[in-house]
């Protein structure tokens, strides 16, 4: 009797733990919350139980904005007189934060420009139809490529705006082919279509683009002494699968448009002028214990200037 005297008062106190709040107050809640972030009708607001928190008179509450394609949730706090709403922000010390968004990013197989022992690695999410991107290749590569030595490894990942950029998969996954086989048959690629957009713009329809892109990547093959054969079935097959996992893992670590570049983890969004790209690299140098390079005057140096391709 008395254990399932216990059993019955835990179930009580759980069921006290874990209450939604009552209806009013979440009408309340969703309309503050709606107002402030100015979410459109199509968004969805989902609150969830309230929990204990650690600050006294104070419940946590969790509130997820549901779309047809994603969702989001962010930490509350809710008064207990259910007067007060409190956006919560809980930030970890015993862990790099920097260092937890490089351990989300997998690098492993990707083609790699520089010093694959740098102590400083940059992962730039690129669109080889995005012309921010092609702004921001010209000021890596190969100016601060050549000023920063040994120092800095670069790779490059594939987030393809497919709605406004209609061969940017198929360019993408022709590179990885490459990549596949060579990491300069890849570079060369990803140099070329970034100084010649246009020309692959220019060619009539998707068909005579996609078939471009397939003659430029059979060059760089021949280029390379690669094996033509297995290069060709590989563009052939046009296989999406790595260029898709790319796109959604650059989604988990906050990439919404290209370029985004992280530099130790740090993220620089879109086409920025070169000295913040500059400033960025020789504070994750400093960071690691490396010593930058020193930065001589340029005359007159090419600096992108734009906001990030959405």
């Amino acid at each position: 009797m008395m254990r399932r005297a216990f059993l019955a008062l835990l179930l009580i106190c759980l069921g006290c733990s874990a209450q939604s709040p009552p209806s009013d107050v979440a009408r309340l809640v969703e309309r503050q919350v709606r107002a402030h972030y100015s979410l459109p009708p199509g968004v969805k607001v989902v609150l969830g139980p309230l929990r204990a928190s650690d600050f006294a008179n104070y419940d946590a509450l969790t509130v997820t904005f549901a779309s047809l394609n994603k969702k989001q949730e962010f930490e509350f706090l809710l008064s207990r007189d259910h007067k007060t709403l409190v956006r919560m922000t809980k930030l970890d010390l015993t862990s790099d934060p920097y260092a937890e968004i490089m351990k989300k990013i997998d690098v492993s197989g990707r083609p790699t420009r520089g010093n694959k022992d740098a102590k400083v690695t940059v992962v730039n999410y690129d669109d080889f139809e995005c012309p921010f991107c092609s702004r921001m290749h010209e000021t890596l590569f190969p100016g601060l490529f050549k000023e920063y030595g040994d120092r800095v490894l670069f790779i490059y990942k594939d987030y393809p705006l497919e709605e406004i950029h209609p061969w940017a998969v198929h360019a993408a996954v022709n590179a990885s082919c490459l990549g596949a086989q060579n990491s300069d048959a890849y570079w060369d690629y990803a140099d070329y279509l970034h100084s010649n957009q246009h020309a692959i713009s220019a060619e009539k329809g998707r068909d005579g683009q996609n078939a471009e892109l397939d003659k430029l990547a059979t060059l760089q093959a021949q280029k390379h002494n690669l094996e033509v054969a297995k290069l060709q079935a590989c563009v052939k097959a046009q296989d999406e699968k790595a260029v898709r996992a790319s796109m959604r893992e650059a989604e988990t670590v906050g990439v919404d448009a290209t370029p985004t570049m992280f530099v130790n983890g740090q993220k620089l969004d879109g086409a920025v002028p070169v000295e913040e790209v500059r400033l960025a690299f020789d504070q994750a140098l400093k960071d690691a214990g490396v010593a930058p390079p020193e930065h001589k005057p340029a005359a007159a140096e090419k600096t992108p200037s734009a906001a990030p391709s959405k």
